[in-house]
């Protein structure tokens, strides 16, 4: 009994962080008898010792630790590397419980119900769980000591500071850090390079010219102009998101955000649905694309079914092995509307892949120092070389050449300069981010019209901002945090 004791007064030492008076008393409540509590403090000081450069979060080496991986388009082998080169070489009688798998919230909720959470995860992909809710459930780990600690491998630098200035500012709520995005995602159309070239087309640089390259596509017969990943109509949301930052600027997006009375009546919400409509109701999207998977069209658009796409930059990795030899895959900003105040070049480009430490999880410290660890450059670059996709680790893409996609996605960014943003609604307001998905996919599909998800969105935009139960956030226009 009293072992069993003295393990979970080990488990809160690790997890909270007692003082010495804190643990005395808590091991007068867990009922440890004073031998054996002297005991327990000389092998609690013993591994306190441990906490040092080479361990600053004050890990627990022999503590298990159990990682939760989303396995999406960036697969998981990153996620290996970091268990077996990195934590497992630095804690190697930690035993690492892995799990890569899909839809988390489905699979992980009764553990949380449960009050036995994993301790790390990957909060990533459709099915996960929402940020916020977890947020307002206590559920999340202040993650404040990770930002303070020094950063891995790096002399003189804190973890907060080798990352992409901005780059986490998504992850606050109320002035806490609670969760690490780690990749940079830009949001756009790709194509084929090389087929543009061998027709003699040029990547349109306005909503007009893509009408009218699309026509004369169409009229060869070949193939499509579009295709979209039908069954998760948010891929072409995003196209709308680009459309109102260009054509109103950060206010217009800020305004959808920010649960406004126009916020999908505005001039620029208007504009940017009637340009995607033209695409259904011209007959520029492949036919059947509403019934395909993400993967599904993206193999279509592979196998040249069509010329364009919307993704973000995890496409290349999440179609490896299905990409013929001389596609030249390559990604640019939509295509202006008439009366843009941005530059053609502005674009959606935010840090994404969401990690999170779990407050109720058995190994508090080590879910951070697993995340120190991943957020390293060895780290990164792994990552980089293995997804062909930038991380927001300062200097862990430095040198590196991995093809067309990388390079195309690396150049719009640089492109963008400053005019990046990032549409914050669908992770604010769940609700709001499962309507608007219904709606742009009946959009798309000629099921409503631009009247019909204009007054559907706005009525739902203003019920969920006079209900106050509903925790509410606030975007002020300013500059991206992946900028």
């Amino acid at each position: 009994m009293q072992d069993r004791r003295i393990d979970q007064l080990f488990r809160e030492v690790a997890e909270k962080g007692l003082s010495r008076r804190q643990l005395i008393q808590r091991a007068a409540v867990l009922g440890i008898s004073a031998p054996a509590l002297t005991v327990a403090m000389t092998q609690l000081s013993a591994t306190a010792m441990a906490q040092g450069a080479d361990n600053p979060l004050g890990v627990d080496p022999n503590a298990p630790l159990d990682v939760v991986i989303f396995k999406g388009g960036y697969g998981d082998d990153y996620a290996k590397n970091v268990n077996t080169n990195l934590y497992g070489k630095l804690y190697p009688k930690a035993k690492i419980t892995y799990d890569g798998a899909q839809r988390l919230q489905e699979k992980y909720q009764p553990r949380l119900v449960a009050g036995n959470p994993p301790d790390v995860m990957d909060n990533s992909g459709a099915g996960n769980f929402n940020t916020t809710e977890l947020v307002n459930q206590d559920q999340l780990q202040d993650l404040a000591d990770l930002m303070n600690a020094p950063a891995y491998g790096q002399d003189g630098v804190t973890f907060a500071d080798s990352l992409k200035k901005g780059s986490q500012a998504d992850g606050i709520y109320n002035g806490k850090q609670y969760n690490l995005n780690y990749v940079i995602s830009a949001y756009g159309i790709w194509y084929n390079a090389a087929y543009m070239k061998e027709k003699g087309y040029e990547y349109p640089k306005t909503w007009d010219d893509m009408l009218k390259l699309c026509e004369e596509i169409k009229s060869e017969g070949k193939t499509s102009p579009w295709t979209y990943q039908g069954l998760y109509p948010q891929y072409m949301r995003m196209v709308f998101d680009q459309m109102v930052f260009k054509n109103g600027g950060r206010e217009a997006i800020a305004k959808i955000d920010n649960l406004t009375e126009d916020a999908w009546t505005q001039d620029s919400a208007q504009a940017a649905m009637n340009a995607l409509v033209a695409l259904h109701d011209k007959g520029y999207i492949m036919k059947g694309t509403e019934a395909l998977s993400h993967t599904q069209s993206q193999t279509e658009w592979l196998q040249g079914k069509a010329v364009f796409i919307p993704c973000g930059s995890w496409l290349e990795n999440e179609m490896k092995g299905l990409i013929p030899q001389g596609f030249e895959m390559t990604e640019q900003a939509t295509p202006s509307l008439a009366g843009d105040k941005l530059p053609q070049s502005a674009i959606q480009a935010s840090a994404g892949e969401d990690f999170i430490v779990f407050s109720k999880g058995k190994n508090v410290k080590g879910g951070m120092e697993w995340l120190r660890l991943l957020f390293s450059k060895d780290g990164a670059k792994f990552f980089s070389q293995n997804t062909k996709s930038l991380t927001v680790v300062n200097g862990s893409a430095d040198g590196l050449e991995l093809g067309s996609a990388f390079a195309s996605v690396q150049a719009a960014i640089e492109a963008a300069g400053d005019n990046t943003f990032v549409a914050r609604y669908a992770g604010w307001y769940a609700d709001l981010d499962e309507e608007s998905r219904n709606m742009f996919g009946n959009l798309m599909t000629g099921k409503s019209s631009v009247k019909d998800v204009t007054s559907d969105l706005q009525d739902l935009t203003n019920q969920i901002r006079e209900d106050s139960s509903i925790p509410k956030f606030h975007e002020t226009p300013a500059a991206s945090p992946a900028s």
